[in-house]
């Protein structure tokens, strides 16, 4: 059974029981039943580089589109390496989350922030500011200064 969309009416004539705006689904339509995958303790990692690659710091939850399968590698820059330090802090973070006891991951955890905080002191020092907060950092408003991070080529940076 389907709906037009302009007016919500059921092709057999019939109004949905949904307030307007909200939607209609056949009385007797199927529900989706989600999965999660379920984590135990000390799950098994990728490296930073492959994790921000795959879209995921966890292999048993990496489950690749078929259309990612072969897309190509990262480029080993300073931009890249810190951004792979963002993801993997924001995958341990989402972990520790449902895993605050994991001390092996919060240990982990704090590492990495350790090693953000001097990777984006180093590219900010060599390359300018990422953010508005690391132009507050230099003698003047560098902000607007080019180029930005985007502009770099992946080989110069």
């Amino acid at each position: 059974m389907s709906y037009s969309t302009s007016n919500q009416t059921q092709m057999d004539g019939k109004k949905p029981d949904c307030p307007a705006g909200q939607g209609a689904l056949p009385s007797c339509g199927p529900f989706a039943v989600p999965f999660v995958v379920s984590q135990g303790a000390a799950p098994q990692r990728y490296s930073k580089s492959k994790a921000l690659e795959s879209g995921t710091l966890f292999p048993d939850l990496d489950l690749p589109f078929h259309l990612k399968v072969n897309a190509p590698t990262l480029a080993d820059t300073p931009l890249n390496q810190l951004r792979a330090l963002d993801f993997v802090i924001h995958e341990l973070g989402l972990y520790l989350d449902t895993h605050p006891n994991d001390s092996e991951a919060f240990a982990l955890f704090q590492n990495y922030v350790a090693l953000e905080k001097d990777a984006r002191e180093r590219y900010v020092a060599e390359y300018g500011p990422l953010t508005q907060s690391d132009a507050a950092l230099d003698s003047s408003y560098t902000w607007g200064n080019g180029p930005w991070p985007w502009q770099y080529c992946e080989e110069e940076v």
